[in-house]
């Protein structure tokens, strides 16, 4: 059995970004992130690495920018109102077809909000993050050993086809310790970048990496391009969790702590007689619609367990096609459920109720 680390979900990340191939880490201080900032900072200069503590959120975006234009493989994090600043820069990237990571764990909101954990940056990952037709990887990790498991993941994935992945934690997920295997993280080769500015050797025509696109025939065509990758993501990469789903009434969904809370609750249901289960999605983008589509047909009732005011509800009850009734079992303003609230919504809906 590998050698376990007790680490915060923050340090996981980290580490594990150094781990895929990560040498160059841009960000700003801002809780409940501020250990990843911490980490890369010392252990960047040790490894030959990059770290630099930028001005602004809105720089450290640009300069994610800047190095994954040359191939290489560059991290930022951040935390709510922060990804906010590097809203335009996701943008960009995605404009250029460039692969990063960024991570958002995520705080209280809306505007400064509070230093507590929160999942209302729901919308703002899963609809893009910035403005125009694009989306990003989104991933939701529900233990410290997934913070690490989904960074190279998520590294991987932006390689694979060209985007930036988001690494989308609540702020209990980062600050909590858990042990973690680090050895047995599996990192598969970088690939060749051919379209990186790497220098041509005068063996190549020049690579150019540009969101600028004057000619509205040549931006839709790219736009186009685009939207067929992202129906590939749709089908191959869908990632999510059925925790005793194959005999359920009742279906709860939740991602990150909320999932951990939910399972207890879920547990406690079942010894009062009621069938409930859990769909977890681990990819927030794309959404893994065909459990919620398996379970509409024989659930009576789906329940989304959320630390917002209700924004993954959406997606589950467009998944489940509004084939049974979706309520929403929440707290909000950096408050978590707790499991005796979970089950009272789970014991509510096995009765008929919202």
């Amino acid at each position: 059995m590998s050698e376990k680390v007790l680490m915060k979900g923050n340090e996981a990340i980290a580490e594990a970004a150094i781990r895929a191939g990560c040498r160059h880490y841009f960000g700003y201080p801002i809780t409940p992130q501020t250990e990843i900032a911490a980490y890369m900072a010392k252990k960047m200069p040790k490894i030959g690495g990059t770290f630099l503590q930028a001005e602004s959120e809105i720089a450290a975006i640009n300069m994610v920018y800047g190095v994954s234009s040359a191939g290489l493989r560059v991290m930022t994090s951040s935390s709510s109102p922060g990804v906010s600043l590097k809203g335009e820069g996701l943008s960009y990237l995605a404009g250029a077809d460039l692969p990063a990571l960024i991570v958002n764990v995520q705080r209280g909101g809306p505007g400064l909000g509070g230093i507590q954990p929160s999942q209302s940056d729901y919308f703002q990952a899963t609809r893009g993050g910035g403005h125009g037709d694009y989306h990003m990887i989104v991933l939701a990790p529900a233990s410290v050993q997934e913070m690490a498991e989904l960074t190279v993941k998520g590294f991987e994935l932006a390689d694979q086809y060209r985007l930036t992945s988001m690494i989308l934690a609540d702020g209990t997920m980062g600050q909590m310790m858990e042990p973690v295997a680090l050895d047995d993280l599996t990192v598969a080769p970088m690939p060749e970048k051919p379209w990186a500015t790497t220098g041509t050797g005068m063996k190549r025509p020049h690579n150019i990496v540009n969101s600028l696109f004057l000619q509205p025939e040549e931006l839709e065509k790219f736009n186009f391009e685009r939207y067929e990758r992202y129906a590939k993501i749709e089908a191959n990469e869908a990632r999510f969790e059925e925790y005793r789903m194959d005999d359920a009434e009742i279906c709860v969904a939740a991602f990150g702590i909320a999932a951990r809370v939910s399972k207890n609750a879920i547990d406690e249901a079942r010894k009062q007689g009621v069938k409930a289960g859990l769909i977890r999605p681990i990819t927030l983008w794309p959404f893994p619609k065909a459990p919620f589509r398996r379970a509409a047909e024989h659930v009576k009732a789906m329940i989304s367990v959320e630390l917002s005011m209700g924004q993954m509800i959406e997606d589950v009850r467009l998944a489940s096609e509004c084939r049974v009734p979706v309520s929403l079992c929440n707290r909000a303003g950096g408050m978590i459920p707790s499991p005796d609230q979970v089950l009272e919504a789970i014991l509510g809906a096995a009765k008929g109720g919202n």
